[in-house]
């Protein structure tokens, strides 16, 4: 009798059951079809057309600004900055428009969005949330812009794109380099000419001591000055001190000049680099011996 009573309660208790995952099955089944009726699927289609054209827009752009730039090279600068600011207006844009087309926008669907949203960021999302909000703090704050020559975590080259996610560098070896926004906000970054189309370089020369330093001054200026490169609306400067160079003394001689664009800064470093070679060869200024020194 005992073991009756048990299996008479085991059924009692799966009839009751039973009703109730029924009634899941159908409440799942209706959360279903009430997210499926917030998607309008015409305009998913013009979602659709909506992404494609505005991608061949930034495409064209892109493209356009490449060709002024290299024609009027004096708003370089002004069209790069241009196109970064149409690009991040773009990506804001496009999102708005596609979720307005693409869904009912009523309560139920805030809710769903506003928990999406929460989720992704919370866990999945959290890097690039924390990348979007650095690019958002990079543009307003500009540590540096479009088009400036940049140093940052030993990479040297010139900022192309700033994007919602990552800033894209060339290289002065024509490498491209993406580096996450939210990397600047707790790195160092050295802009050489923040906005202006003209850079100061800095190009060490070494002498010995016994050799003329004066003169050995005057050339690195004149060379500099009569660069092709030069801006010369900026002054040239060439500092002197003795210095330690392979445990044995010598002069060194800093030639800080401006180059009218950054594009031309190695060939204008070496352009003065060679002009002062010459020049030193043919007025017998030596650079720094040891051996020479001992004689």
């Amino acid at each position: 009798m005992p073991h009756l009573a048990i299996i008479m309660l085991c059924s009692l208790a799966l009839m009751i059951s039973a009703p109730s995952a029924a009634e899941e099955a159908v409440s799942d089944i209706q959360d279903i079809k009430q997210i499926a009726s917030l998607v309008r699927w015409s305009g998913v289609f013009f979602s659709l057309l909506v992404v494609a054209a505005t991608w061949l827009l930034l495409k064209f752009v892109k493209s356009l600004i490449r060709t002024l730039g290299t024609q009027f090279v004096q708003y370089r600068m002004l069209l790069q900055k241009f196109q970064s600011f149409f690009q991040f207006f773009m990506y804001l844009s496009v999102a708005a428009i596609v979720l307005m087309l693409s869904f009912r926008i009523n309560d139920h669907m805030l809710a769903l969005i506003g928990g999406t949203l929460a989720v992704a960021v919370g866990f999945a999302l959290k890097d690039l949330a924390a990348s979007f909000i650095a690019g958002i703090t990079v543009v307003i704050d500009r540590p540096f812009q479009v088009g400036d020559r940049v140093t940052f975590e030993g990479h040297y080259g010139d900022i192309i794109e700033i994007g919602l996610r990552s800033v894209r560098m060339r290289t002065l070896s024509d490498d491209i380099i993406t580096i996450p926004n939210n990397k600047f906000l707790n790195e160092i970054t050295s802009s050489g000419n923040y906005g202006a189309l003209d850079m100061q370089v800095v190009i060490p020369f070494y002498v010995g001591l016994d050799e003329d330093i004066a003169l050995a001054r005057d050339l690195i200026q004149e060379a500099a000055s009569s660069s092709r490169y030069i801006h010369l609306p900026k002054p040239v400067v060439v500092l002197v001190k003795q210095t330690m160079t392979e445990s044995y003394l010598a002069v060194q001689l800093t030639c800080k000049a401006y180059v009218v664009d950054t594009a031309y800064e190695k060939l204008f470093e070496t352009d003065i680099t060679l002009r002062v070679m010459k020049e030193f060869k043919t007025h017998g200024i030596k650079p720094p011996n040891s051996a020479f020194q001992n004689i």
